[in-house]
């Protein structure tokens, strides 16, 4: 595990640490704060000592500025906004981590900067492939993981808080609001398309969605160890990374469909094409907590007012004030609705019998999710990538000719 790796997994954990204390969990606290300590002693991995030697500091010294944001206390949207920023800047750290190892093998130097395994969460086939061969074969690749484990982390999310991940952590969302907000500098009208052509658009998603198990679950179960011990799977984090950065001109025509649709719409990307986010969405119908008007309180039936100042805040384009509970598979579960409602008790994000999860709570889950199936896979053993640097190295070097 890399020292960015390292720093950003302990400062996910003990800052969800603190927000477990602040919130009145403490057993919780100390229940997480047990699991960090025993894993460090347990590995005695001195970057993780490291790391939590940072973020100790580093609450601290936020804990002295921004007390609040350290309680939890803040307004949903801030919350959400400074977790998606921080994790985005650690996969940029992570990027740039990467290209730097992948560039002294190019040059046959051995590097002394450590390839970053948490990359592999961008090898989704890959990590299907290794799930579908643990679960029939009871194999655990060694080349790539931690691709089968964060890909494992993020359905968790789903299955738990909806399409949080997507709302809270999704680095490609975060970009696609930008271009958003960059589009409605210039085009303030907002350019939606009609209904008749918006539900065909979001099936995109799903079909993209169907191709990804369709390689899955057509590749003979026989032929997976010999997949996995192949040169291509070996590389195959190389190969996605050339893929990007040099494209072929349908490549290219590609990445700017995605680039307009994210522009075009908010959550453009995330509505019509990410296929991460439509198993999140198929996943979300099943997790027990979900947004939920209680019409007692609300201003509408309880005033006779006509607001809907939640349907406007939704990013998604939920008609929230007309439902009582949302089981759209486009909620992000981003509490925007619920940060803009006007009356506290009349919307809430909660199970069916009534539990409620606020946006610390929230926050508490996702990270916990997000960072201790991590740890957990690294004190096991099942993290980091035994491919040899000397195979890596031969293999950069011929990336070209390398097939599946």
């Amino acid at each position: 595990m890399s020292i960015i790796e390292s720093i950003t997994l302990t400062l996910a954990l003990v800052y969800s640490i603190s927000l477990l204390y602040w919130s009145g969990k403490k057993w919780g606290a100390v229940a997480a704060g047990g699991l960090l300590v025993g894993s460090l002693i347990t590995t005695l991995y001195w970057p993780l000592w490291l790391a939590l030697v940072v973020a100790v500091i580093c609450l601290g010294v936020a804990n002295r500025y921004q007390n609040e944001l350290i309680k939890g206390e803040v307004r949903s949207n801030t919350l959400r906004d400074v977790i998606q920023h921080l994790l985005a800047l650690s996969m940029l750290l992570v990027g740039i981590q990467f290209a730097a190892n992948a560039a002294m093998l190019k040059l046959g130097i051995t590097p002394w900067l450590m390839r970053p395994d948490v990359g592999d969460a961008f090898l989704p086939i890959a990590g299907g492939i290794e799930i579908k061969a643990i679960l029939t074969l009871g194999i655990w690749d060694q080349n790539h993981p931690a691709a089968a484990v964060m890909l494992t982390a993020v359905l968790l999310t789903g299955l738990l808080c909806k399409r949080a991940f997507c709302g809270w952590a999704c680095p490609l969302g975060l970009a696609g609001e930008y271009l958003y907000k960059l589009r409605k500098r210039f085009i303030k009208r907002e350019l939606l398309p009609p209904i008749w052509l918006d539900w065909p658009l979001r099936m995109l998603k799903y079909l993209l969605l169907g191709g990804l198990f369709y390689i899955i679950f057509t590749m003979p179960t026989a032929s997976i160890p010999h997949y996995l011990n192949g040169n291509y799977h070996k590389i195959a984090d190389l190969k996605m990374a050339l893929f990007f950065i040099t494209p072929g001109l349908v490549t290219l025509m590609g990445f700017g469909i995605i680039l307009g649709l994210a522009a075009w719409r908010r959550q453009g990307f995330c509505r019509y094409i990410c296929p991460y986010g439509a198993l999140l969405g198929l996943l979300s119908f099943l997790s027990p907590f979900k947004i939920r008007r209680s019409t007692q309180h609300c201003l509408i039936e309880s005033k006779g007012m006509n607001c809907d100042k939640c349907t406007r805040a939704c990013p998604a384009g939920i008609s929230v004030h007309t439902q009582a509970h949302i089981r759209s598979d486009e909620c992000q579960a981003c509490m925007r609705c619920v940060s803009a409602c006007p009356k506290q008790q009349a919307l809430h994000f909660s199970t069916r019998n009534g539990i409620k999860l606020s946006a610390r709570g929230l926050t508490i889950m996702l990270l916990l999710l997000l960072f201790i199936v991590p740890l957990i896979a690294y004190v096991s053993g099942f993290w980091v990538s035994q491919t040899p640097t000397e195979i890596r190295m031969y293999l950069i070097q011929h990336l070209g000719s390398i097939g599946h």
